[in-house]
């Protein structure tokens, strides 16, 4: 079988990573103090972890002794060799990410943690209203600008087909303001998120696209003190590898007590006489 066309464009995304800057790393700050959250709460201790990212000299900081590696289409992570994996802020752009996931369950040890982090698809939704409405007006079309973005129910769901159990996925909405659209942008660039889509154009794009965005989004959004909002949800996902010791689900129909009983509430049957 032909695999389908890549989204996203690894050459082009490596470029804008390199050009980031730790000045604007502050969503990524943001969810390493998430994560060191988080990793508290589970309570135990972590001998083996290993951290996916592009953007390595920021998350090497984030975890003392942690294997470093790219999110590249194939994972340097040997199978069973760690019990945690992040996979930090970087699954959005993966052409594969069934594929990513599937692989760090294979290098997690059993019962091994993996807690991915990436934008969801509330993230950057002024903009691309702004960006769409514009370019239409200005140009008669529109291009691919902005990564399609997953939900929350469909990315949990990449767990599942992964092969994790205990798959939860949370999401978090941040707002950011700027003053102008041409901030934000800028902003995204400093990330390392700018477009990158495989399809995108290979032209420069008009200036009037960009005022026109700016003069829609200052219009639709702008708040009492001029700035305008942006909005950026990092939804977080976790999942454990499976082991014949953790809890399962009970067999349909194994129960010993009716849930009446134990809520102590009177259980109405039903009027088999009605339709």
């Amino acid at each position: 079988m032909s695999r389908p066309p890549a989204l996203f464009d690894t050459k082009a995304l490596t470029q804008r990573v390199s050009r980031s800057r730790a000045d604007a790393m502050f969503l990524h700050r943001q969810m390493a103090d998430e994560l060191q959250e988080r990793l508290i709460e589970v309570n135990r201790t972590f001998t083996s972890p290993a951290i996916v990212t592009r953007h390595p000299g920021f998350w090497s900081d984030q975890l003392a002794s942690a294997k470093v590696v790219a999110d590249d289409e194939t994972l340097d992570l040997a199978p069973g060799a760690h019990d945690l994996i992040l996979h930090a802020m970087s699954l959005h752009w993966a052409n594969d990410p069934v594929g990513q996931l599937v692989q760090c369950r294979h290098a997690l040890k059993p019962d091994g943690l993996l807690i991915a982090t990436l934008f969801g698809g509330q993230t950057l939704q002024e903009l691309r209203r702004c960006l769409a409405e514009a370019e239409t007006e200005v140009t008669g079309g529109l291009s691919p600008r902005v990564a399609p973005m997953g939900e929350i129910r469909d990315l949990g769901g990449l767990l599942q087909r992964a092969g994790f159990a205990l798959p939860v996925a949370d999401s978090a909405t941040l707002t950011a303001s700027y003053d102008t659209a041409f901030h934000l942008m800028r902003d995204i660039r400093a990330m390392g998120e700018g477009n990158a889509m495989a399809q995108r154009l290979r032209h420069a794009t008009q200036r009037a696209v960009f005022e026109k965005t700016s003069q829609v989004y200052d219009i639709s959004f702008a708040q009492p003190d001029g700035r305008i909002p942006a909005t950026f949800e990092i939804v977080t996902l976790t999942g454990w590898a499976p082991s014949a010791d953790q809890p399962k689900a009970m067999r349909r129909g194994s129960a010993q007590q009716r849930l009446s009983d134990a809520l102590g509430t009177f259980e109405m049957p039903l009027d088999s006489s009605s339709d």
